[in-house]
């Protein structure tokens, strides 16, 4: 059998892209030994409003904030497979069966991922770390996504946490 390539998916609008994305980035790919991090950039969060930044200018900001990272990837996906869904990429990325997918995370979003479009399959289609962010602690390990997976293909990380939110940014 074959080895497969792990890879690291770190979806989300990027409105703005901070430290904190790139330092969970760092975090995994040390970690796991993930060949690489995609950062797939969504034009609009399902759970958002609207974004004031466009797409183009928030792809910049996030190769700008990467820098010499050259392990990370900025993707815009949503023409390709003509979806915002988180499985409908997983299902795209598996198409090439060279991949092992890990779905990244913060905290904060694990509160209201049993919310997403088909989150417990896409649980079985790939690891899922959680990333803890500052005050969500609490809420996402009492969180029914968690509860449910557990153990299975989740996992949740502890580390040096960079305290700063993409809504944090937008107010200043």
């Amino acid at each position: 059998m074959t080895q497969k390539n792990k890879i690291g998916v770190l979806g989300g609008t990027f409105d703005p892209a901070h430290k904190g994305h790139l330092e969970i980035s760092k975090q995994a790919y040390k970690k796991y030994k993930l060949k690489k991090i995609i950062w797939a950039i969504t034009k609009k969060n399902p759970f958002k409003k609207k974004s004031e930044t466009n797409i183009l200018d928030r792809i910049k900001n996030c190769k700008k904030i990467i820098k010499s990272n050259d392990f990370i990837e900025v993707k815009f996906y949503e023409k390709i497979i003509n979806s915002n869904k988180t499985i409908d990429l997983i299902n795209y990325l598996k198409k090439n069966k060279k991949f092992e997918i890990y779905f990244l995370m913060g905290a904060d979003n694990l509160i209201d991922f049993h919310k997403w479009d088909k989150w417990e399959i896409i649980s079985q289609k790939c690891n899922i770390l959680v990333f803890d962010r500052h005050g969500y602690k609490k809420k996402s390990l009492n969180s029914i996504s968690f509860k449910r997976l557990k153990g299975k293909n989740l996992k949740f990380i502890e580390f040096n946490k960079v305290n700063i939110s993409s809504s944090q940014l937008r107010k200043i």
